[in-house]
């Protein structure tokens, strides 16, 4: 799905939090242009070669961004990402969730979400180059939190 059916998705939406749902979508776009959106789980979603990367949770009212390396989760013991904002929760090694309380919190952050996301593009696309990845020890470890 193209970023045209995304705008129609969106254009019949019917959300409370559907102004911040916008603001969200321009700064993962801005933060990483490379990303195609689309929609996936009636929500904006964004992949790169052909994997999705990052998906809004729209659910409940609620407004979330779920960080992941595809649909089902990878079976990677060393892959490893460094959230220095602390904004992400970590339910599985390869999964953060990012939970957005409301508009004052989105603007407030905007500037490390749009970090996290070039990030988390950077380290999902070429895990080799992941500067988070340092000895096997501390790839064994898990995600940084």
């Amino acid at each position: 799905m193209a970023k045209d059916d995304a705008d129609a998705f969106l254009a019949t939406l019917k959300h409370p939090r559907k102004a911040e749902i916008e603001v969200l979508r321009a700064i993962i776009r801005q933060a990483e242009p490379e990303l195609e959106e689309g929609i996936k789980w009636n929500a904006p979603s964004y992949r790169i070669d052909s994997d999705d990367r990052v998906t809004m949770n729209l659910s409940g009212g609620k407004l979330r961004v779920i960080f992941h390396r595809g649909a089902k989760a990878k079976p990677d013991k060393s892959f490893r990402f460094d959230d220095p904002s602390g904004l992400l929760e970590w339910p599985a090694p390869d999964r953060g969730v990012l939970t957005i309380a409301d508009a004052a919190a989105l603007k407030a952050n905007g500037k490390a979400i749009g970090d996290l996301i070039r990030r988390w593009v950077k380290a999902t696309r070429y895990p080799l180059a992941n500067p988070a990845m340092t000895s096997p020890d501390e790839r064994s470890a898990g995600p940084a939190r």
